[in-house]
């Protein structure tokens, strides 16, 4: 996964595919960037900011209790799939699109900005929901990233400038055998768990960090700007 301030390897040669979100708006030169050779999947709100961006999504889905209604007819005129839920669901409507997507366009990853910002409820819904889904999905905008190594995996970024902080997060109860190294306090086999999330804020320090998980699963999080 390539994003302006780094990559995050293994790649994969499958299709990926950028979700636009109804939190806080990404940075329009951020979003431009990102936006150029992956199709768009907007959510809800997130019309708002294509709009403003000049970018046309594949689809805009949602319940529209948020979105401005000029902007969704906006997405009408633009001859872009809606496609319109009830206020009054079972699912978030991010958790509509990650499904849809994956009905639509199949085996794909996925990239979603506009989920940072907004409510902490909302937040935590769509980490554990992308935590959850056996595809490869990153939370990014340029201030933040989000990004998950299963056990048996080994995760490397690349950093085009160095986060403020790096903090690992435990998604599942306990996450044994982490390691991570060119940090200021390195790990090699350390167990983290999730009722005592203590290994956040540490310091990169050089351009490229390793991230290995045996069991578990765990959520890396780059803060680049406070």
């Amino acid at each position: 996964m390539k994003l302006p301030q780094c990559e995050i390897l293994p790649s994969t040669d499958a299709q990926e595919i950028l979700f636009v979100s109804g939190g806080k708006a990404p940075n329009v030169d951020w979003l431009s960037d990102v936006a150029d050779g992956r199709k768009i999947f907007c959510v809800d709100k997130g019309i708002e900011v294509c709009r403003a961006c000049e970018l046309v999504p594949e689809i805009l889905i949602g319940d529209f209790d948020s979105a401005n209604q000029s902007c969704v007819e906006w997405a009408r005129t633009k001859k872009i799939l809606v496609e319109r839920h009830p206020v009054d669901k079972d699912l978030t409507d991010t958790q509509l699109a990650l499904n849809r997507a994956a009905e639509l366009f199949g085996e794909h990853v996925a990239l979603v900005t506009g989920c940072f910002g907004g409510r902490v409820d909302h937040l935590y819904s769509t980490i554990f929901t992308c935590a959850a889904s056996s595809r490869k999905i990153f939370l990014a905008d340029e201030r933040e990233v989000i990004f998950f190594v299963t056990g048996g995996e080994q995760v490397d970024v690349m950093f085009n400038r160095r986060p403020l902080a790096l903090s690992l997060l435990p998604v599942s109860e306990t996450c044994s055998g982490v390691t991570i190294k060119n940090v200021r306090w390195e790990l090699d086999g350390a167990t983290l768990t999730q009722s005592f999330p203590n290994a956040i804020s540490n310091r990169v320090e050089g351009d490229k960090v390793s991230i290995g998980v045996e069991v578990g699963k765990l959520a890396v999080y780059l803060c680049f700007t406070e």
